[in-house]
């Protein structure tokens, strides 16, 4: 029975610890399930607040690091609107220009200007002039940044390795001008080079302090390891924060994560999970201190004292995290006014741990400004029942402000009375944060905009001229681009081209800022004498332009161009001095709106011409006249260019006879052109055309080789002409390229003759000429003065020069045979060529009676009609040979 008793007990002890054992274990479970959802949902937390304080500071950093990209491309842009102005920019002006840039603040190490897409202008140049003939954009790799370029966009490329070492972004802007027409063309393109190290650094990715580890790589790669642009490719592993930097063309991606990772917990946290271990083992231990309690009485009361040592420690411990956390708490008394505060709102307030808190305290701490609004949300919260939540400013002691951020909830305590409890933390690096951000975004914006006002006072400058405030070349062609050039509307335009007579004599006379003052006036009497709708421009030196966008008719256009010419020719006084020029004026109208604007401009300068041609000071019209003889001009100058390279000038030659034998001894190279439709055509015919293109040296040139081909035929046929002479322009006579093929040749002393026009005016340059001279006649190379008597040449010029031959125009020749004082004149010339030794050729012998007389006056040599006309090389060895043959008789003397 005792045996069954036991039994019995045992039974029901295992019973009953079954009863306490279950409930317990499902009980704990139950506990930790609950813990490790808490916990669960506490790192979401901490990881999304981790989230938003690192994208307020990746935004920080983005926001600097777009802002400084744009302020580069800004300050190149500005560059860009200079050189469309001057598209015939210098590298001295392009270094300036870029050195002045460089002044702002910047990261910009180089900067190239590639005209139509190559390499001309470098800053620095002695580190960039090896790029200098590189072409931009060239590989077909870059064949689609190249349209973008050319239609209008910015290209930005990189990284890029540089010289030094480091990378740099190398940002691509179009260039585009106005052409002579008026249309818009592509220039080519400005290059900046952006020093990506300094770059990095001056938008806060290389601090020291950061609390970011942070990466930048192209946002359309796959961020494998080659797509990096800065940073380390782990931080793309542990799904950072992203943002997106635009360049454009291109896109990056900005990355970053705390540089402690995101599994670091905060103090909010570790607090949680130790209020959690404390409520589960709270709950651990009463349900086993009920079960002992049930059990053995007396291990419940050593369990009793065991809980109570763990839940001093734990306590400790509680205390231990709220001092880490610097979270204070707090309790108010609305009914007695009293403040309870903990340890740590001593130590967030600065305030003695002596003193007695209460509500005038915190008030006493609280910053005037945001006193009310703090008290206020208290008692409307209070009033509500809703929780408290506020932020404000405190005095610590030194006069340090601290910002606040409280929050509380009210309710009511045991005895029934309304009490608050809440919490303080002190928030100032958070709000630094925020005013720092601010103030970046403010510095961009101010930046941004002293960039745009630089940008529109360069536009300006570049659309008016600087001495005059009129509008510019460019700003006329942009004007004249407006109006319309297809004749789908009728458009009355009248355009008066203006260029001052006797400029240059002031300034030459009375300096520049005489002329300025000249340019000032003329400015403010076109003003004065057209209609506030007219546009006046200045395109010149001494060149103006008056658009009238109305009608005017042949009368009134002419009315107004006398009267600018009546205003101009006003004189003005400059330091004591009266200053007085002249206008010249061309006007040209729009009959038709199929005429285009940029051509009635044309137009108005070939009247301008015209009008200079025929006395200055006047005003004339373009007509159907001026027209013609301009198209025949550009026919006659296009058809020279094109002979040129064709070699359609050549050499004529006219014999030179003596004067006493009539045996030739010599001939002049004369210039013809082989013209493909009319034949054989005279210098008259062409010369003039040929000095306004400056290519009269190259006909000479021609001339030459060919007198001195024949020169050696002659030898060759045994003719016995050992001479030649060539006519040579002053242009020639001054080239360095006509000695360096003098050298070359080896010539008989004086079988060749250089003949030079004497309205060279020797009086004015007789130095010069006497030292190229001497030049040509070390090469054995005699020299002739051509039309003496109808130029400038003195004297004393005469001697200087020292000519091998004087040859007398045939104005003076051909009165001679009824004029006695002519004839006197010719004797006069010849006893001056023979004291100093000169021989003298007549020209225009165009009979027999002229070549006696002048034999008769001491001339040597003749050439004229009488004796010979100029003719082709062949023609003239053929002629040599029979005259040769036939042995003239001798010219009988006259009485």
């Amino acid at each position: 029975m005792a045996g069954k008793t036991n039994n019995s007990v045992a039974r029901d002890g295992w019973r009953n610890r079954l009863q306490i054992i279950i409930p317990s274990v499902l009980v704990l479970f139950a506990v930790a399930v609950l813990a490790f959802y808490a916990d669960s949902q506490q790192r979401q937390i901490d990881r999304e607040y981790s989230r938003s304080a690192v994208q307020e500071q990746l935004g920080l950093i983005r926001t600097k690091l777009e802002g400084n990209i744009n302020a580069n491309i800004r300050l190149l842009q500005g560059v860009v609107a200079v050189i469309s102005t001057d598209p015939y920019v210098s590298q001295y002006r392009f270094s300036t220009l870029a050195e002045n840039l460089l002044e702002n603040p910047s990261q910009i190490r180089n900067i190239v200007a590639a005209p139509d897409l190559v390499n001309a202008f470098v800053y620095p140049y002695e580190r960039n002039r090896s790029f200098i003939g590189m072409h931009l954009l060239s590989s077909p790799a870059e064949l689609k940044l190249l349209r973008s370029l050319k239609s209008g966009q910015t290209v930005i490329q990189g990284p890029t390795p540089l010289n030094n070492g480091s990378q740099g972004l190398v940002v691509t802007l179009p260039v585009g001008m106005i052409n002579d027409v008026g249309e818009p063309r592509f220039w080519g393109g400005l290059v900046g080079v952006i020093d990506l190290p300094r770059l990095y650094d001056d938008s806060g990715l290389l601090a020291n302090d950061l609390p970011l580890r942070l990466v930048v790589a192209k946002k359309n790669a796959d961020y494998t390891r080659s797509s990096i642009i800065f940073g380390d490719h782990y931080v793309l592993d542990s799904d950072p924060v992203r943002m997106v930097i635009d360049l454009g063309n291109d896109q990056w991606t900005i990355a970053a994560i705390p540089s402690e990772g995101w599994n670091k917990g905060t103090p909010r946290s570790n607090f949680l999970r130790l209020m959690v271990l404390l409520v589960a083992t709270m709950i651990c231990a009463t349900v086993i201190w009920v079960a002992l309690l049930m059990s053995e009485r007396q291990k419940n009361y050593g369990a009793l004292r065991e809980r109570e040592e763990q839940l001093r420690a734990v306590s400790h411990r509680l205390g231990l995290a709220l001092e880490t956390s610097s979270i204070g708490i707090w309790e108010l008394d609305l009914a007695s006014g009293d403040i309870q505060w903990d340890d740590r709102m001593y130590q967030l307030y600065g305030v003695d741990r002596n003193v007695r808190t209460c509500y005038d305290v915190w008030k006493s701490c609280v910053h005037p400004d945001d006193l009310v609004h703090a008290d206020t949300c208290l008692a409307e919260a209070i009033k509500q029942g809703t929780n408290y939540e506020t932020q404000f400013r405190i005095f610590r002691e030194g006069g340090e402000i601290r910002h606040i951020r409280a929050v509380g909830t009210a309710f009511r305590n045991p005895q029934g009375a309304i009490s608050v409890l809440g919490v303080n933390w002190d928030v100032s690096a958070d709000v630094i944060l925020q005013e720092e951000l601010r103030e970046a975004q403010r510095q961009t914006e101010q930046q941004n905009a002293a960039l745009d006002t630089a940008r529109r006072r360069m536009e300006y400058n570049s659309l008016h001229d600087a001495l005059t405030g009129l509008p510019n070349r460019r700003f006329l062609d942009q004007t004249l681009a407006t109006f319309p050039k297809d004749g789908t509307e009728r458009q009355h335009l009248t355009v008066l081209h203006l260029d001052l007579d006797r400029f240059k004599e002031i300034n030459d006379t009375l300096g520049h800022g005489a002329g300025d003052a000249i340019l000032r006036h003329v400015a403010d009497e076109l003003k004065q004498c057209v209609e506030p709708q007219d546009f006046v421009a200045r395109i010149g030196g001494d060149e103006f332009v008056v658009v009238c966008a109305r009608h005017l008719r042949s009368d009134e256009s002419s009315a107004l161009g006398e009267r600018i010419v009546a205003a101009i020719n006003q004189p003005i006084v400059y330091n004591g001095h009266e200053c007085r020029v002249g206008a010249s004026i061309g006007i040209a109208t729009q009959p038709e709106a199929a005429i285009p604007p940029e051509q009635l401009l044309v137009n108005a300068d070939i009247a301008l011409y015209e009008a200079k041609r025929r006395g200055r000071n006047r005003v004339e019209h373009f007509n159907d006249s001026l027209r013609a003889r301009t198209i025949n001009v550009k026919q006659t100058a296009d058809a020279i260019l094109r002979s040129l390279g064709e070699d359609d000038f050549v050499a004529w030659y006219q014999p030179q006879f003596d004067a006493t034998t009539l045996e030739i001894n010599g001939a002049e190279a004369l210039a013809r052109w082989n013209h493909p439709k009319k034949g054989i055509l005279t210098p008259d015919k062409f010369l003039d055309i040929a000095e306004s293109l400056n290519v009269v040296a190259q006909i000479d040139a021609a001339i030459l080789e060919q007198a001195l081909t024949q020169l050696s035929r002659w030898k060759a046929l045994g003719l016995g002409i050992g001479h030649v002479s060539v006519n040579i322009s002053a242009q020639r006579l001054f080239e360095d390229k006509l000695i360096d093929r003098l050298e070359t040749l080896s010539l008989q002393p004086g079988s060749l003759s250089f003949e030079l026009l004497e309205s060279i005016s020797f009086d004015d340059k007789a130095d010069a000429v006497a030292e190229s001279l001497e030049r040509i006649r070390a090469h054995g190379i005699a020299i002739e003065i051509d039309d003496f008597g109808t130029g400038y040449a003195s004297i004393l010029s005469l001697i200087k020069l020292s000519p091998s031959r004087l040859k007398i125009d045939r104005q003076l020749v051909a009165p001679i045979v009824t004029n006695a004082t002519q004839r006197r004149l010719i004797s006069s010339i010849v006893d001056i060529g023979r004291s100093f030794g000169i021989g003298i050729v007549a020209e225009g012998v165009e009979t027999m009676e002229h070549a006696a007389i002048l034999r008769d006056l001491g001339c040597h040599t003749l050439q004229g009609y009488a004796l010979a006309r100029p003719m082709s090389a062949d023609a003239f060895a053929e002629f040599a040979q029979r005259h040769a043959q036939s042995r003239e008789i001798p010219i009988p003397r006259i009485a």
